[in-house]
């Protein structure tokens, strides 16, 4: 079925039925993305300050075929948040419903609405004592509602889960308008089909997330950080079966970084400096204690002995203050901006069963090189399986002069994952960048079943028309 363009009659039409100043014209920063690769279509942006002005949006939109593109803090990195084409949709920001709608500490509850900025949720959380996990690079910008609509996965899923993990309940709005009321705050209700999950993860394409239900954590008592040195991949995953022995349940982040992204760092912000000497490959873990469980640094220095006397481990350094910790964890936030300045040919967010990491990686450089000589970056979420593989022109050259490669080396990656069982998509999700992947990747029953359920829910596919899903935008 073909959408229309959200016109001027509509929009007056739909202006009427909100309070004044709901509907504005769409500012730049509701068009572009973090990359730069598209530039998106709009009609207007909606601005509703409640569940039901929402649902009326949905309901007027569904009525005139006019497409949704639900926008958070447009942090996303597959273009999921905007439309480059087809008819002009009204895109749909929550920005103003940021509102705390109950917070249960002896629960490890906080209910807040969809619009509400990451940093906040864990501020909130702070404030009676109680942590929110969820950690992403992007969290003094990104929104809650779109981090549950990508399953957003960061630093801490190695101990905490994606977000869908942190989630107990969700209030909806549907295409049609309707409302689903699952704002509970229960850990077991076994009352049919889990709505909350199918929306969770749906990219806006299901219907719109207007507040969730989130689990808080006690606050460790102790955080321990440190870098160290390893021999390899194989040993990395090694070290980080060690620690988890010798403190099971409380590693929060195991971060695997390469040297090409220290080198990186030299180039380009040579203000962040690691402290060890530099070696091909590099670990960044954090634990957190309860109170009792003696000194952080100690038992880090315990692991570190022992990587040492089984081989694994080359050098280290452990945080001894909070300023340390930081420059720590600064070297691995840095990577991303330094791969951004240097312009990478092709960026892959992946994840691989944990045993086959090395083998991707020992297997995807060869291959590569059979397209041409590149630089790869190779860092990420090792306690997850979930690497960010980025391959990057050689020195001297410009991503520019590997233009006509880029789909090869895209798909001389994501074949590898494929082969090793692994996922295309880890923390990303799928966007419109990977609507192709999807298809050549996706084991053909799933896709049948999401389609189904697409059509379902949302007859006219006036949601995010175009992400995940091929469809007519």
């Amino acid at each position: 079925m073909m959408l229309n363009s959200a016109t001027p009659a509509f929009l007056d039409d739909l202006a009427s039925q909100l309070p004044e100043g709901s509907l504005r014209p769409a500012e730049p920063r509701y068009l572009e993305e973090p990359r730069g690769r598209w530039q998106g279509l709009a009609g207007a942006v909606a601005l509703p300050r409640s569940t039901q002005d929402v649902a009326v949006i949905l309901r007027a939109c569904a009525a005139a075929r006019v497409g949704v593109v639900p926008w958070g803090g447009g942090t996303g990195l597959v273009g999921g948040q905007l439309q480059p084409e087809g008819p002009a949709p009204l895109v749909l920001s929550l920005e103003r419903m940021a509102a705390v709608r109950g917070i249960y500490p002896d629960e490890n509850v906080l209910v807040v609405e969809a619009g509400m900025v990451l940093a906040d949720v864990q501020g909130h959380a702070a404030s009676v004592g109680r942590l929110f996990p969820l950690s992403l690079a992007a969290e003094g910008t990104c929104r809650i509602g779109g981090n549950l609509a990508t399953n957003a996965g960061g630093l801490n899923v190695l101990r905490y889960g994606n977000a869908r993990d942190l989630c107990l309940g969700i209030e909806a709005v549907l295409p049609d308008g309707s409302v689903f009321n699952g704002l509970k705050r229960l850990r077991k209700d076994n009352t049919g089909y889990d709505l909350r999950h199918l929306l969770i993860g749906a990219e806006g394409t299901l219907g719109v997330i207007t507040a969730a239900s989130l689990r808080l954590y006690p606050q460790p008592g102790v955080i321990g950080t440190a870098l160290m040195a390893v021999e390899s991949p194989d040993a990395a995953l090694r070290l980080l079966s060690l620690a988890q022995l010798r403190l099971s349940g409380m590693v929060s982040a195991f971060e695997l970084i390469g040297r090409m992204g220290l080198e990186f760092l030299a180039e380009k912000m040579p203000e962040v400096k690691c402290p060890i000497a530099p070696s091909d490959w590099m670990v960044l873990i954090e634990i957190g204690l309860p109170e009792g469980f003696g000194a952080a640094e100690d038992h880090l220095a315990g692991l570190f002995e022992a990587g040492l006397e089984a081989g694994l481990v080359s050098d280290g350094v452990i945080a001894a203050s909070e300023a340390q910790r930081f420059g720590l964890w600064r070297i691995r936030e840095a990577i991303p901006e330094a791969n951004r300045m240097i312009g990478a040919v092709s960026s892959h967010d992946i994840s691989v069963p944990l045993s086959l990491v090395p083998e991707f990686i020992a297997k995807a450089g060869p291959r590569l090189a059979q397209i041409d000589a590149f630089r790869i970056n190779c860092f990420g979420h090792l306690g997850d399986g979930n690497l960010h593989y980025n391959v990057f022109p050689m020195a001297g050259r410009s991503r520019k002069d590997h233009e006509h490669q880029r789909d090869a080396v895209k798909e001389c990656v994501h074949d590898l994952v494929d082969e090793l069982g692994g996922s295309v998509s880890a923390e990303h999700g799928l966007g419109r960048l990977k609507v192709d992947d999807l298809e050549r990747y996706g084991d053909p029953g799933k896709l049948a079943a999401m389609r189904a359920i697409k059509a379902a829910l949302d007859p006219s596919g006036i949601m995010n028309p175009g992400a995940v899903l091929r469809g007519e935008a």
